[in-house]
């Protein structure tokens, strides 16, 4: 007669533990039917489900375990598992999985109790918890900190929509983004990332920075405001724009461009996705000149965005060739997916405008990035109290995997 056995192992972690452990197994015979094991400062919980072939010859190897554990200084605890018990844990293997990632600049015991609820409210179960930013130092502290950890939780939300709203919610309130994603595996094999240009790769919008240097920069700024809130037309809108930039000499689009600023995190993401052998595209509602000034700083794969009608050495008013708005983001991404013989469910988009939503929603991973209230709602995800690089935690990318991790001890 078998014996179910779940065997819990704590105390301080050294080399070699696990090994030995295993060879007492081996040498009784023991099955393995599960186990998990995680370290927190040296202190080691373990966690091993056993099939023990038969009382008599369990005995014997549960006596050799006190007594190995006792010269280890560590504790042990047995818990029977009954068959039924078992099976049932079994049947639950079909179930939905889902991966919850919680980020911020620091996180609390109350980000992580409010979560909790969230979870276990929405009939959610939570399978494991893994950190996935590196270790802080209290003596280096990072500039910019970043802190993530990645909830992995199983079953299926009594309401889906009333879930996301609340954790949109529980964002807001404490300065927090929650990622709530489908574990399947697309979650890790994107391929493909387009980006917004103007307040997502960059901190600025081109457009107002040239209505500055025009002197028409509140006019333009306001109309800018009200299309990336959706209130307005984009195509309209930046026809009636670029309309008041007439006479701009061409010189000052050099002058804007050494001078944009990049978006925190920006380098640091697309340098890792670029490493990992990823395709960037920039899809903009802005102007070529810049988003071709990024891909050469940045080694960005493709460009589309508008064009400004130069004559004559300046700015004539106009646009030359057909309007990328939101529509033509997301047609453009499906024609480099296509090109690229890449799946939608592979691609991400990032955006921070009304006129973003549609690639965003054709994307198999939509961000919306320090965005409108309209685009965090109508997004999968959002970003709005973090860098750029936070995306990557929605990879499932830990900080020593990055390309850059200057500002975190690695694991």
């Amino acid at each position: 007669m078998r014996e179910i056995i779940l065997i819990q192992i704590s105390g301080t972690d050294r080399d070699g533990l696990l090994a030995e452990l295993m060879a007492r197994f081996a040498a009784a015979g023991v099955t393995i039917l599960d186990i998990c094991q995680s370290v927190i400062h040296n202190d080691l919980s373990l966690g091993v489900l056993v099939e023990v072939p038969g009382q008599e010859a369990g005995s014997p190897v549960l006596k050799d375990l006190l007594f190995w554990a006792h010269h280890q200084g560590l504790n042990l605890k047995f818990t029977p598992v009954s068959e039924d018990d078992y099976e049932s844990w079994v049947a639950m293997q079909g179930r939905k999985r889902y991966i919850l990632t919680l980020l911020g600049r620091t996180i609390s015991a109350a980000n992580l109790e409010s979560l909790a609820r969230i979870i276990t409210g929405h009939g959610l179960s939570i399978d494991g918890i893994n950190r996935l930013s590196g270790r802080r130092s209290f003596v280096h502290p990072p500039a910019m900190p970043r802190s993530c950890v990645e909830f992995s939780v199983r079953g299926t939300p009594v309401d889906i929509s009333a879930m996301r709203a609340a954790l949109l919610e529980l964002s807001r309130e404490q300065a927090i983004d929650i990622g709530f994603q489908e574990d399947n595996a697309f979650r890790r094999i994107r391929r493909l990332v387009c980006f917004d240009m103007d307040s997502t790769l960059i901190r600025t919008e081109v457009i107002d920075e040239l209505a500055k240097r025009a002197g028409v920069g509140e006019e333009v700024a306001a109309i800018t405001e009200r299309a990336m809130r959706g209130e307005l037309d984009f195509s309209r809108s930046l026809r009636k724009r670029v309309s008041l930039l007439k006479g701009l000499p061409e010189s000052v689009l050099a002058e804007v461009a050494a001078a944009l600023p990049l978006t925190e995190g920006a380098e640091r993401l697309v340098r890792t996705l670029k490493n990992l052998g990823y395709i960037i595209a920039i899809l903009s509602g802005g102007f070529g000149y810049f988003g071709r000034c990024l891909q050469e700083r940045l080694g960005i794969d493709y460009v589309y965005a508008n064009e400004l009608e130069i004559r004559d050495g300046a700015l004539t008013g106009g646009l030359a060739g057909e309007i990328v708005d939101g529509q033509g983001k997301a047609r453009l991404l499906r024609e480099i997916a296509a090109k690229e013989h890449i799946s939608l469910a592979q691609v991400i988009a990032v955006g921070d405008g009304a006129n973003d939503l549609p690639m965003l929603d054709v994307a198999g991973l939509g961000i919306a990035f320090h965005a409108k209230p309209v685009v965090r709602q109508g997004a999968g995800q959002a970003i709005s109290n973090m860098g750029l690089d936070g995306v990557l935690y929605f990879l499932g990318l830990r900080d020593r995997e990055t390309f850059e991790h200057s500002d975190a001890r690695e694991d």
